[in-house]
């Protein structure tokens, strides 16, 4: 069964784009921890992030790093937390969270709340 992550790959599900390439794609997290908290996917479904082939973890990791330095670069951070939890979606993903402090990278902290106009704005802005 596809994992939602798959079904917005697909364009089954919709999603606030903030970047993609023909293996990866990153967009804005529903249930933010911060303004810009961004997921990074690859495009092959794979449950567990240790279970992705070595090459494709290795591009994935750059590929992050590229939509990090973009989301920082339009969000107001002192730097752009990195975390892979692993257990909401079976599918290998990594949270890059814009982040001031260590508490702001605390998955126990109650989630921030958007409309999807205001995701939509967001993307934009870092996008633009």
């Amino acid at each position: 069964m596809a994992t939602i992550f798959s079904k917005i790959i697909n364009g089954e599900l919709p999603a606030h784009k903030i970047a993609e390439n023909e293996e990866f794609l990153a967009f804005l997290d529903i249930q933010p921890l911060a303004k810009g908290h961004t997921l990074v996917i690859p495009k092959v479904e794979v449950d567990y992030i240790f279970d992705v082939e070595d090459d494709l973890l290795g591009r994935m990791m750059v590929f992050a790093k590229q939509v990090a330095k973009k989301v920082e670069a339009k969000v107001n951070c002192r730097r752009i937390g990195v975390a892979v939890i692993g257990l909401e979606v079976p599918h290998a993903h990594i949270h890059l969270i814009p982040i001031n402090s260590v508490a702001d990278i605390d998955f126990s902290r109650p989630k921030l709340e958007f409309t999807k106009q205001e995701l939509a704005e967001i993307a934009i802005e870092i996008n633009g």
